[in-house]
């Protein structure tokens, strides 16, 4: 198990298929122009009252899309399963920049009930991603361990949490919200987090499961 886990860890594979980083990076980029584009002409603005139908397409779309690609297309599997764990903990690490929604909320942009519990989340598994990133160097079998895969969940919690108070609050239990709400995030550029920084995040996580999935076996 811990030679296993070293091969994936240090010395990470390279991809079957040499477009697949390619295919890779045009999707993320194409991925980014589109929400740009889709941004700017408010598109993703519900009408008051309704659900946020259009910022949870730009949710889940993409994260549907990397599951199914993850199932269907063998290369692309293949380069999921290779990638760097290293490079994949490492930029959860800027998830400590959710104190921004605390600094929103201070200024009255966003309302407590979602800035808390979105800011708070983000910001521990930022803050905990280099002491994961260095268990990941220091003990080679730490990918395949409960731990490592407890704080991948963890992180997947705080971004369901987070989108769910978003979309739902609003509709149940409006007067919570008080006279800030999350219509900000359905602006440029607050969007970009729920549409692309979200699951671009949720697909890190489940990327690092995936393969500790299968160093457990």
């Amino acid at each position: 198990m811990e030679n296993i886990a070293i091969s994936r860890v240090d010395h990470p594979k390279v991809p079957v298929v040499s477009g697949t980083r390619i295919f890779v990076a045009v999707f993320f980029l194409g991925w980014l122009a589109l929400i740009l584009v889709l941004g700017a002409r408010g598109a993703f603005v519900a009408p008051r009252g309704a659900p946020p139908l259009a910022l949870l397409i730009g949710l889940l779309g993409p994260l549907g899309l990397f599951l199914l690609g993850y199932r269907t297309i063998a290369p692309l599997r293949e380069f999921i399963l290779s990638a760097d764990l290293r490079l994949i903990v490492g930029m959860q690490a800027w998830r400590w920049a959710g104190f921004g929604f605390l600094t929103l909320y201070a200024y009255g942009v966003l309302p407590a009930i979602f800035a808390w519990p979105a800011g708070l989340g983000d910001m521990a598994i930022g803050v905990t991603a280099p002491l994961t990133l260095s268990a990941l160097l220091h003990r080679p079998n730490f990918a395949a361990s409960k731990s490592f895969v407890a704080w991948n969940l963890a992180g997947i919690l705080d971004l369901t949490v987070a989108v769910t108070i978003g979309a739902l609050v609003p509709l149940l239990a409006p007067k919570f919200y008080g006279a800030a709400s999350t219509a900000p995030m359905a602006q440029l550029p607050l969007v970009l987090v729920p549409a692309y920084l979200v699951p671009t995040f949720l697909m890190l996580h489940l990327t690092a499961l995936f393969q500790a999935r299968r160093l457990d076996r």
